[in-house]
């Protein structure tokens, strides 16, 4: 298992997340890799942490750290001319496998995003780029309700991978989002598909960061993606991505499958769980580790033997 967003963060008047504390807790948690995004901004309330940082540490854990480095946009000569070529091919070479998090409190479609956006899908470096809903306040790129800017950047930048990230960007996922509520934590059902389904359905380079309260927020839907429709049988499939973490994870993942087939006999459905594919183990994939279907299929037997019933049929 990957995590995607972490930091080695020093905030003002608080103890710091040093690099030794942040790979204490990684280990703790059962990340296999982590990716570090330095912090260089001047709106948050954070010390300098910037890419050489982090490439010091990804030099000394190079099996467990996933480095990025990180440009500000008005970086150079704060001009939508300016050449970021040197610093992005310098640190891909370095070892960075993306760019972020870009928190520069800036409209995230003006001329300094686009130039910089574009220099780094030439040079194969994706964008993690946290969301805000306006200038001033704190820090993050800004756009409009409903995502305008960032249809634009999308357009714009055909060859560039963005990964979004934060409030701004996550309260989309509902179409009832409101000024009031999309630069905090909305609450209640996702009533209708929000502006942020429609783009990560339209548009291959736009990805998701499901990390922090933000993230979390989004995804725990199940009450009204899945119970409000009051469901007589709910099917769970195990698929190929479930087998990445490799064999370690499978009581977590036991747990995990646990807890939501407890959820669906709280709501009078039936379960019904199906392993992966018998026709593929994974073999073909061009990742090895998720060669480790048995090991979760033979997990799915004794959640469902947990399970209100149990059913074991060979299709």
């Amino acid at each position: 298992m990957t995590d995607i967003h972490t930091h080695i963060l020093r905030a003002w008047g608080e103890k710091p997340l040093t690099a030794k504390k942040l790979l204490r807790r990684m280990d703790e948690l059962g990340m296999e890799k982590f990716v570090i995004l330095p912090t260089i901004g001047p709106e948050g309330p954070y010390f300098y942490s910037g890419p050489e940082e982090v490439l010091s540490f990804y030099r000394r854990h190079s099996e467990k750290v996933i480095p990025f480095c990180n440009i500000d946009p008005r970086a150079g000569d704060n001009s939508p001319e300016t050449d970021f070529s040197f610093l992005l091919n310098k640190y891909k070479k370095d070892g960075c496998k993306g760019v972020g998090e870009i928190t520069a409190n800036i409209y995230m479609d003006s001329p300094l995003c686009i130039n910089l956006f574009k220099q780094c899908g030439k040079t194969g470096l994706p964008v993690l780029f946290h969301l805000y809903n306006k200038t001033g306040g704190s820090y993050g790129l800004v756009d409009d309700i409903h995502l305008p800017r960032l249809e634009k950047v999308l357009k714009e930048c055909p060859d560039t991978i963005f990964i979004g990230h934060a409030m701004a960007f996550w309260a989309e996922i509902s179409g009832d989002v409101a000024e009031e509520t999309r630069g905090g934590y909305p609450s209640g059902p996702v009533k209708s598909s929000g502006r942020l389904t429609e783009l990560l359905k339209k548009y291959p380079n736009l990805y998701g960061d499901l990390s922090a309260g933000s993230g979390y927020n989004a995804i725990t839907r199940f009450n009204w993606d899945v119970e409000a429709w009051k469901p007589t049988v709910i099917s769970v499939e195990l698929g190929m991505n479930d087998c990445v973490a490799g064999p370690d994870s499978t009581p977590l993942y036991i747990a995990n499958m646990n807890n939501l087939v407890g959820r669906i006999n709280k709501t009078g459905a039936r379960p019904v769980l199906f392993t992966s594919s018998p026709h593929n183990d994974g073999s073909t994939t061009q990742l090895p580790q998720r060669i480790d279907n048995p090991a979760f299929n033979g997990g799915f037997e004794p959640v469902g033997t947990d399970s209100q019933e149990y059913e074991n049929r060979e299709l």
